[in-house]
């Protein structure tokens, strides 16, 4: 018996040295090493790393004091703003450096052939890394997180629901929405009186709106019955923004804490409000040969395809995914649209004419939007200066060579899309400038890299939402144009912020004019 417990004893211990063995060389050891084997190649960075944090305290210092900053609204040079701390580090070290997020190591890749390099390998040699969980508690473990195998057969079960003859048919929906929302603004007008104008809180109607337009194209739903669960990924968006900069713990996410017991509680209430949507199409269904066309019906159809089966969880997971993807990014696009548009009248009357031109005032059909190219190069601009994502972020997954640096495996590679985006190197002089006759050839021949607008990431990966968020953006601007004139309300501050997309801080309010017809 004793000599069973002194073997008990020996396994125990070794494993907790090899515990701690390891916790060293994650805490001592690699920062020390990555450190050495990055300097030698050239490539330098803050030398303030501490242990467990790395240079969390100075992120989160420089981001507390630029959210402070308030800007010109006429200057689109965000970066010092969303991204302090790679304007700062960018210009003390080059626009290749490494920082310590926590202990994970982060290399900035700003070469465009670079960048295309890593988006467009198709052998997972640059994996999605992993997130938080409480970021998977919101997102949803869907398309946009899962990796390898997985994601190759997630994307091929909901391609179709994306195909354009299927983006045909919603196109009436999304028109259908708008003009609701639209006649809920005139109806205001008419309150106050004719002729007069009207102050609107932008940021708030598009989120409404594209939230509804996700909800009826992809649900079969409406915001009203989705909006319990658009309401807690927003609150669970502020939380997860809130922590964004400090340490985390794995394991911590089990404690009861008073943040983890607000995202549990956060997270059941949107399964339960995703859970009444499912199961309100499977008891719609008298004929269950088929659950319907759009996203949701084309998930549950799968029941009956052997492999590519999808549980109801995983059903759940990916309703989250497209809920926020769905309407999050549209929404932003639309607001820097009509805030650059209410800076550039020139503009908004010229689009307006093509619109006019093309549509009159018919609700536009697929055909008309694809003739409005200048709706679409404004459009392309919107999304270069003011792109809802702000940075892409890949892990290797093995020792890699990228470029003439040597990348060990989990280096995190960090692509600051921002930063791309006003490249002079890439968009001329006037990269800073809203210039949307730089896309009157079209997105590869705008710069002098065919791929310096990542706007929907380039390669496999890339948005599988790219033509719907774009169709949505041109059906919701057109009718818009078509009833409106607006300009921007002398309340607004000109100040964009990063929450998981980029957002005006202080929100849009736009004054706004019905047109006499």
């Amino acid at each position: 018996m004793g000599y069973l417990i002194a073997i008990a004893m020996l396994i125990f211990t070794i494993m907790i040295m090899t515990k701690i063995w390891r916790i060293c060389v994650v805490l001592f050891w690699r920062p020390y090493a990555f450190t050495k084997h990055f300097r030698k190649q050239g490539v330098t960075g803050p030398p303030s790393y501490s242990c467990v944090h790395g240079s969390l305290h100075d992120i989160k210092t420089m981001m507390k004091d630029a959210r402070k900053m308030i800007m010109d609204k006429h200057s689109h040079d965000i970066t010092q703003r969303v991204l302090p701390h790679y304007h700062i580090w960018s210009s003390l070290y080059g626009e290749r450096f490494l920082y310590w997020y926590g202990t994970e190591p982060r290399i900035c890749i700003t070469d465009a052939e670079l960048v295309k390099e890593i988006l467009s390998n198709k052998f997972g040699f640059y994996e999605k890394r992993k997130v938080r969980p409480s970021t998977v508690k919101m997102i949803g473990n869907g398309l946009v997180l899962l990796r390898g195998v997985d994601w190759v057969k997630r994307r091929r079960i909901l391609n179709p629901a994306f195909s354009i003859d299927k983006l045909k048919v919603m196109m009436s929906r999304m028109a259908a929405c708008t003009i609701s929302m639209l006649d809920e603004w005139k109806r205001q007008l008419d309150i106050k009186a004719k002729n007069t104008s009207l102050t609107i809180e932008m940021s708030k109607e598009f989120r409404e709106l594209t939230s509804d337009i996700i909800a009826h194209t992809s649900f079969g739903t409406s915001f009203a019955h989705g909006k319990e669960a658009f309401n807690a990924q927003t609150q669970l968006q502020h939380l997860i923004v809130a922590s964004s900069s400090d340490v985390f713990i794995p394991g911590t996410q089990y404690f009861p804490t008073k943040s983890n017991l607000e995202i549990w509680k956060l997270d059941r209430k949107m399964k339960k409000s995703l859970q009444y949507i499912i199961e309100s199409r499977l008891n719609s269904q008298s004929d269950c040969s088929s659950y319907g066309d759009d996203l949701l019906g084309i998930m549950m159809d799968t029941k009956n395809d052997g492999p590519n089966k999808l549980n109801m969880n995983e059903i759940m997971e990916e309703c989250k995914t497209f809920f926020f993807a769905g309407h999050e990014t549209t929404s932003n696009l639309l607001v820097w649209t009509v805030f650059l548009l209410s800076l550039h009248k020139d503009w908004q009357e010229k689009l307006r004419q093509e619109v006019m031109q093309i549509c009159g005032m018919e609700i536009p059909d697929p055909d008309m939007l694809s003739k409005l190219k200048m709706v679409n190069m404004v459009l392309l601009e919107v999304l270069r200066l003011y792109c809802p994502a702000i940075e892409l972020e890949r892990m290797a997954s093995k020792d890699m060579k990228l470029g003439n640096l040597m990348i060990p495996r989990g280096t995190c590679l960090m692509i600051p899309i921002t930063m791309i985006h006003r490249s002079k190197e890439y968009w001329g002089e006037d990269s800073n400038k809203f210039n949307p006759m730089r896309f009157i050839n079209g997105v590869s021949k705008a710069a002098k890299h065919p791929n310096a607008l990542l706007a929907f990431s380039v390669g496999p990966r890339n948005c599988i939402g790219q033509n719907f968020a774009t169709m949505e953006a041109k059906t919701v601007m057109t009718l818009i144009l078509q009833r409106f004139s607006w300009s921007l309300s002398p309340d607004y501050q000109h100040a964009p912020v990063n929450n998981l997309t980029l957002q005006p801080q202080h929100g849009l309010p736009i004054i706004l004019k019905p047109l006499q017809l």
